[in-house]
């Protein structure tokens, strides 16, 4: 390919045989963009070598919590990302299409007292800009990893866009993560039986920046603000469809809702399954993994990408420290993957208990009753803070 000063892709192939960096981060999604941002910030080079030539396109994940979004204040990019959301203050439960209770989110900690919508193509454009603003030569788009290599001075990373030299590597490179496997780290886990569908339509409920999750006989719906007056709908279905059709969600919605989705509008539609997958090791030598590299959880619940900026939050500072003193690299990294460790195992249980109140059961009557009870007394403030991600 040839060199212009025209976009990352024509930068990465001008590098020239071996670039020296103090981290190279492989995964240039949210979670690798905010690390890259988290790094530059305090005068740590980096490199963030990404694959992809093009943005991601498509609204995906769409939460940021509150405790993720105070560690995005950091890098100065809340302000941006809230402009950009729908600030969501509470959700509104139903059992199918009575509303039984809402949970508030003004109980939580100051000052992000709500959760934001945001589509992730928002959400990366934003970091990009950042990361960009903070060192323009940081993200090399274009490049795909081929090799890892340690010895006793660091990591040699080579893409086909040259070979860079690192003190630590992190992967933010996916549930599929070459680094992970370059390592031989074990991934267990497992596919859970759920599978849903999820679309974006028009809006045209009452709920307005209100989510509603509703708890039916034939199984969870759950709906979402989105900018620009779209809402994100996402449904529990008997089986996985393969190729989803507007109208097979809005049928489902209306028969356990009542709300009726214009059909015609709908910018997104796909069908997915669910799994759980955890790393055996979160690091090894001068390698971590970060994000979905190192651990998946079930979407239901949003705290996948969350949880990948906690990790990457946490990375920062321990590479940060072990730069400052080098004798301490071993005990500090072995820190980190033991905490991030703790912390997916607690966001997995809290999936599980997800995915369970959103099954369809005999007990179903039951689960109605409790939520009512919890949302209408004080424990509404526990589960609120649990919902937001507090702990992890």
């Amino acid at each position: 390919m040839a060199c212009d000063t025209d976009g990352n892709i024509q930068k990465s192939t001008c590098l020239g045989a071996m670039t020296e960096v103090d981290v190279v981060v492989v995964g240039g999604g949210p979670v690798g963009l905010f690390l890259g941002c988290l790094l530059v910030q305090r005068g740590i080079s980096c490199r963030v070598i990404e694959k992809r030539t093009e943005p991601t396109a498509h609204s995906r994940s769409i939460g940021i919590h509150p405790p993720a979004l105070e560690r995005l204040a950091d890098v100065g990019v809340a302000d941006e990302l809230i402009d950009r959301s729908v600030v969501v203050p509470e959700g509104v439960a139903f059992a199918n299409s009575k509303e039984i209770g809402r949970l508030t989110f003004e109980s939580c900690p100051p000052p992000f007292r709500f959760i934001l919508a945001i589509p992730q193509s928002f959400t990366e454009e934003v970091l990009s800009k950042q990361l960009s603003v903070s060192d323009d030569s940081a993200l090399i788009s274009g490049a795909e990893v081929r090799d890892l290599n340690e010895d006793d001075n660091g990591v040699t990373t080579e893409t086909n866009a040259g070979e860079f030299q690192s003190r630590f590597v992190v992967g933010c490179d996916g549930q599929d993560s070459f680094v992970r496997e370059s390592l031989s780290i074990g991934f267990p886990g497992g596919e859970y039986d759920d599978v849903f569908v999820m679309g974006d339509f028009t809006d045209q409920t009452s709920l307005g920046k209100r989510a509603g999750i509703y708890l039916t006989d034939g199984g969870v719906v759950e709906s979402f603000p989105l900018p620009e007056g779209i809402r994100r709908w996402v449904v529990k279905t008997d089986e996985f469809l393969s190729d989803p059709q507007p109208f097979q969600l809005s049928k489902l919605v209306l028969e356990r809702t009542g709300e009726i989705i214009p059909t015609e509008t709908c910018s997104m539609i796909s069908a997915f399954s669910t799994s759980h997958h955890l790393a055996e090791k979160m690091a090894l030598g001068r390698v971590l993994l970060a994000g979905d590299a190192a651990h998946v959880v079930s979407p239901i619940g949003g705290q996948g990408m969350n949880l990948g900026w906690l990790d990457a939050w946490d990375a920062a500072h321990v590479i940060q420290d072990a730069l400052a003193a080098p004798n301490r690299r071993e005990q500090l990294i072995l820190k980190y993957a033991s905490r991030r460790r703790r912390a997916a195992i607690r966001a997995n249980k809290r999936a599980d208990f997800n995915m369970w109140m959103g099954r369809s059961s005999g007990s179903q009557k039951l689960k109605y009753a409790c939520v009512k009870t919890v949302l209408n007394t004080p424990l509404k403030n526990y589960f609120a803070s649990r919902f937001t991600m507090r702990g992890l």
